[in-house]
């Protein structure tokens, strides 16, 4: 594999700048693994783990890749700051469950102040050797300035309203929100990309914009490691472009879930969200999600995806992915170069 170099690829020791979403609902050791394997580099998805299960699954990647007990584990993990304000007060605090781990990355987003969250990592670290480099997720240009300049983060992740699964509804496209960042902040830290990325070409034009990286989610459901089962495979494969996702609260509200303001859930367009564009009262909707759940109704099954979901019609190994992916971008890259 012919690398591609840039910051990120340098910090993390990486071949491809192809980074795997830290998704809590569908990632898996499995996933994580393959990605890096296969020179990016693979990402947990803490969600609403105890850390008792994140051990576990940390440890499964540990016994996936080859690496012993006490050595750095190279795979990141995310944390999603909401959950934090809960868990980090708790008796099971999650920061120095993962940290003891030793992760190549921490990464942080959706939540009100997640600068306390990385101050908690500076400080846990304080007396060891193992700096555990801190991504935050961003959406907005207000954000990524406050990132950079207050909380000294290492890697700023561009989240566009592409993204699926979670993303903040008044996110501009990935592209707008990289260029923002990179004109706001030349000199800061490193910028990565994610949102609707599901292509070689895709991944050599963000970095042309001057991304260091990419964050492959809804791309990454069509493989073999995804924890999706085989309906919500089929449901994914059978979605197109155009109106096949929908984003909005309302696949959270039926599921009792409260995210911050103004971050909802983006997956495939279902009869939950026809529910609430005909506008039915949370009650009547909630009553039909759960009798279509206990019913294993799949018209009424949540399955997170972003706007790629239509550029990809096979499930096929990670690892291949990764590799097709990373040859695609360095031959749109070559090509180009003609072009001067």
């Amino acid at each position: 594999m012919q690398p591609i170099k840039t910051r990120i690829t340098e910090l993390l020791g990486i071949t491809t700048p192809i980074i795997s979403a830290p998704m809590g609902y569908s990632w898996s050791a499995d996933l994580a693994s393959a990605v890096t394997k296969a020179g990016g580099f693979g990402m947990a998805g803490a969600a609403f783990d105890t850390s008792e299960q994140l051990r576990d699954n940390l440890g499964g990647v540990r016994t996936a890749l080859g690496v012993p007990t006490g050595k750095v584990l190279p795979i990141g993990v995310g944390l999603v700051g909401w959950v934090l304000d809960q868990t980090e007060i708790s008796e099971d605090p999650r920061i120095p469950t993962v940290l003891d781990e030793l992760p190549k990355a921490i990464y942080f987003a959706f939540g009100e102040d997640l600068g306390k969250y990385v101050k908690a990592v500076r400080d846990y670290e304080a007396n060891r050797n193992h700096k555990t480099p801190v991504f935050v997720c961003v959406s907005t240009l207000e954000q990524a300035l406050r990132a950079a300049k207050e909380w000294h983060v290492d890697v700023l992740v561009a989240q566009g309203i592409e993204a699926g699964g979670h993303s903040n509804l008044h996110a501009p496209p990935v592209s707008i929100l990289l260029s923002a960042i990179l004109e706001a902040i030349p000199n800061g830290p490193p910028v990565v990309a994610a949102g609707g990325i599901a292509t070689g070409a895709q991944v050599a034009s963000l970095l042309t914009l001057g991304a260091s990286a990419v964050i492959l989610g809804t791309r990454l459901l069509f493989t073999e490691e995804c924890q999706y089962t085989s309906v919500q495979k089929s449901i994914i494969l059978d979605a197109g472009l155009g109106n096949s996702t929908a984003q909005g609260a309302c696949f959270d509200e039926v599921m009792g879930m409260k995210w911050p303001k103004d971050i909802v859930g983006h997956g495939v367009a279902n009869r939950i969200w026809t529910d609430h564009l005909e506008g039915l009262p949370f009650e009547e909707r909630k009553r039909r999600y759960d009798e279509g759940k206990a019913n294993s109704d799949t018209d009424r099954l949540i399955v997170w995806a972003g706007k790629a979901v239509g550029l990809t019609k096979e499930i096929r190994p990670a690892g291949t992915v990764v590799a097709q992916i990373h040859e695609d971008a360095i031959r749109t890259l070559k090509k180009a170069s003609a072009l001067l």
